[in-house]
C-alpha cells in the first residue's frame, strides 16, 4: 500500500503532475522532492508496517527537545511506553488522539519480532527541520533503521513537532524510498489534526484519495475529527457520507459531525446525525448528549425542546446517571429557555421520596402485582430456563435448589455468600460473611446464603465452627464449586414474593441482556433498584455498611412542570450497581 508502489518515471510523474493540480509546487517540492530518474532496484517495502489510526497519545512539545544529531548509537535501553500498539482504535474524548496498530499487512510474521523487540523504543525528535543528509545520519544512528521512521513519527506526535520538521522527515522518506508508505502518510496526518492545520489535511486528503480508492476507518476517523473542528466542516460531513458506502461509521465519526453541527447553531442537522446513529446501534457518549444541551443554550424553539426531552428519557430509560459537570449543563440550558421560567435546585432525596425542593413524590420503586408476575414469568421462562442457564449449573442440581426454596419458602433476604465474602480481602472470607449474617439476621429476617461447597471444607478461609454458627442464624444453599449463583440468587428472590431483596455487588447486566424485550428489561432494572441491597466496608474498614434498597424509583422522571434527575459528582464510564443520592430539582414557575 505505498503511496508510489509503481515505480516508473511516467507514473510517478502522472502521480506528482496530479498532486500539483491541488497543492502549490513548491509544496508538493517539499513533500515529494523525488527525482525522477529512479534508479531500477528492488524496493523495500515499508508496507509491512501499515497500520490503522492509533498508535500513540498526543502530548505537549518537550521544551527540552534538541535537534541536535547523537553522535553515538541510540540505546535500545532508552524505552518509553507506547500503549496502543497492538489494540483496536479507541474512542477517546476531543482533543486527544490514539493510533493503535490494527492492520495486516505482508510478511506479517517476518516483521513481528522485529516489532515485538521495539514496541517501546523511544526517540527524540528534532526541533528544527533536517536536511536529508542529517536525516540519514540520525537513521545510522538508530539500531533498528527499518522501523526508524516509524518509531521518530510516534515521537513527534507525542511531542507535537512542528508540522515543517514532520515534513522534512518525508522529504527523507521520499528520497530514500521512492514512495511514501501509507502508514506514515496518516501519522503525518495525525499531527496535522492535532495541530489543527486545516490546508495540510486537505491536501494529504486529496493526495490519498487519488493514490488510494478506500481509506481505512482510522484515516477517516481523522479527516472527519480534523476538518469537523475547522471553517471546512461540512466537508467532515460529506466525508461522512463517503464512508457510509464502504462501512457502518464510527462514533467518533457521527459525534465530530454532531458537535461540528452543533457550535454552528444548525441543531436540526445535529439531530438528524444523532437519531442516525441510535439507528445503528451506537450508543452515544455522556460528552456528546452533554454537547446538546451547550449547544442549545438560549435557543428557541418546541421542536428543540422535545429533543433534548427526549434524550433526559433516554437516560431514564437507560439507568444513566450524568456527571456533575453534564447536570449542570442541563441546569442552565432549562434557565435559558426564552419565557420558560424554569428554575433548578440541588438536593438530597430523603428516604420517603418526598423531594425538598417542590414536596413532589418521587415514582415508587415497587412494581404493581401484574408487573411482577409478569416479570416474574418472563425472567423464568428466558432466563432462568433459557439456552444459558445449564452452562453455569446442571439440570440436576437446579432442580435440586428449586425444591429446596420450595420447602422453605418465603425468604426476606437472599444472599450472594460468596460476593460478601470478600467485602474486605484482609479479613476471613468467613469472618465477612459472619458478621453480614449478624447485621441482616436483625429483625428476625429470614435468611437464605448460597454459598459453595468449598465453604464446608475446614480452611484458613472457612472456619468449620464459624459456618455453623451462621447456619444458626440463616438457610444455606452449597452449590457445586464451578456453578454460578445468579441465577439461583434471581429464583429464590422472585420465588418469595415482592417484599424480598437481595444483596450482591454484580450489576446482573448479562441477565438483562437474556430478556428479549424492553419493556421487561425495563421492568426489570426498577425491580432491581428497589430490591438489592448495596453494602459496602465503613470508612475505617472495622464493619460492613448496608443501604437500604430505595422505596422511590432512582431515575429521571418527571411530570411535566417538575423534572428531576439523579447524578454523580464523578464520571463512571462502566455501570454500578450503586444508585445516587444527589438530584437536581427544576421547576417551572
Amino acid at each position: 500500500m505505498a503511496l508510489f508502489s509503481q515505480t516508473s518515471q511516467q507514473g510517478f510523474q502522472a502521480l506528482l503532475w496530479k498532486c500539483r493540480m491541488f497543492w502549490p509546487v513548491s509544496r508538493c517540492q517539499q513533500l515529494f522532492p523525488v527525482s525522477f530518474s529512479i534508479p531500477s532496484r528492488e524496493k523495500v517495502n515499508y508496507n509491512y508496517f501499515s497500520f490503522m489510526t492509533s498508535s500513540s497519545t498526543a502530548l505537549p512539545a518537550n521544551p527540552e527537545g534538541t535537534d541536535v544529531i547523537p553522535t553515538n548509537k541510540m540505546s535500545e535501553a532508552d524505552y518509553e511506553e507506547e500503549k496502543g500498539w497492538d489494540e483496536e482504535t479507541k474512542e477517546t474524548s476531543e482533543g486527544k488522539l490514539h493510533f493503535s496498530s490494527s492492520v495486516g499487512a505482508p510478511k506479517k510474521q517476518l516483521m513481528s519480532q522485529v516489532l515485538s523487540r521495539h514496541k517501546f523504543t523511544y526517540v527524540q525528535p528534532p526541533e528544527k527541520p533536517l536536511q536529508v543528509e542529517e536525516w540519514n545520519r540520525l537513521k545510522e544512528t538508530f539500531r533498528s533503521p527499518e522501523i526508524f521512521h516509524e518509531v521518530m513519527f510516534n515521537s513527534m506526535i507525542r511531542h507535537n513537532s512542528p508540522i515543517d520538521v514532520a515534513k522534512s522527515l518525508l522529504t527523507h522518506v521520499a528520497q530514500s524510498n521512492g514512495d511514501i508508505a501509507y502508514h506514515l502518510l496518516v501519522k503525518y496526518l495525525a499531527l496535522c489534526v492535532q495541530q489543527g492545520q486545516t490546508s495540510e489535511i486537505r491536501d494529504v486528503y486529496d493526495i490519498m484519495k487519488i493514490r488510494f480508492k478506500i481509506l481505512e476507518s482510522g484515516a477517516y476517523n481523522l479527516f472527519i475529527r480534523g476538518l469537523s473542528n475547522s471553517d471546512q466542516w461540512r466537508m467532515a460531513l460529506t466525508l461522512l457520507e463517503e464512508v457510509k458506502k464502504n462501512m457502518v461509521p464510527s462514533r467518533t465519526n457521527y459525534e465530530s459531525c454532531i458537535k461540528a453541527a452543533g457550535r454552528h447553531q444548525e441543531m436540526t442537522l445535529a439531530f438528524e446525525l444523532y437519531h442516525e446513529m441510535l439507528t445503528k446501534d451506537l450508543v452515544p457518549t455522556l460528552d456528546i448528549l452533554q454537547a446538546f444541551f451547550d449547544f442549545s443554550r438560549g435557543m428557541k424553539g418546541a421542536e428543540l425542546q422535545k429533543e433534548l426531552f427526549g434524550i433526559l428519557l433516554y437516560l431514564r430509560e437507560n439507568q444513566i446517571y450524568p456527571h456533575k459537570t453534564f447536570m449542570r449543563s442541563i441546569k442552565l440550558w432549562f434557565e435559558s429557555i426564552p419565557g420558560g421560567n424554569w428554575r433548578g435546585h440541588l438536593t438530597n432525596i430523603k428516604d420517603s421520596g418526598k423531594c425538598p425542593v417542590c414536596s413532589h413524590q418521587l415514582e415508587d420503586s415497587d412494581l404493581t402485582e401484574e408487573e411482577y408476575n409478569d416479570l416474574r414469568e418472563k425472567i423464568i421462562k428466558d432466563v432462568i430456563h433459557g439456552t444459558d442457564t445449564f452452562r453455569k449449573t446442571s439440570p440436576q442440581e437446579f432442580e435440586a435448589f428449586q425444591t429446596f426454596v420450595e420447602n422453605r419458602l418465603p425468604f426476606d433476604i437472599v444472599i450472594d455468600g460468596l460476593n460478601v465474602s470478600h467485602i474486605k480481602p484482609r479479613k476471613m472470607q468467613c469472618e465477612n460473611l459472619f458478621n453480614a449474617v449478624n447485621i441482616l439476621a436483625k429483625g428476625n429476617a429470614r435468611l437464605l446464603v448460597l454459598g459453595r461447597k468449598h465453604m464446608l471444607t475446614n480452611s484458613s478461609n472457612w472456619k468449620r465452627g464459624i459456618m455453623k454458627e451462621m447456619q444458626n442464624k440463616a438457610d444455606f444453599f452449597f452449590a457445586e464449586n464451578i456453578s454460578e449463583d445468579d441465577t439461583f440468587l434471581l429464583y429464590a428472590t422472585l420465588q418469595s414474593g415482592k417484599h424480598c431483596k437481595f444483596v450482591t455487588r454484580d450489576f446482573l447486566r448479562d441477565h438483562k441482556a437474556c430478556l428479549t424485550d424492553s419493556l421487561t428489561r425495563h421492568l426489570f432494572r426498577k425491580w432491581q433498584r428497589g430490591h438489592q441491597i448495596v453494602f459496602s466496608p465503613s470508612a475505617e474498614g472495622k464493619h460492613i455498611t448496608f443501604l437500604p434498597a430505595f422505596r422511590y424509583d432512582c431515575v429521571v422522571q418527571t411530570t411535566g412542570d417538575t423534572w428531576h434527575i439523579p447524578y454523580k459528582d464523578i464520571f463512571e464510564e462502566k455501570y454500578s450497581y450503586k444508585v445516587p443520592k444527589k438530584w437536581l430539582c427544576i421547576q417551572q414557575k
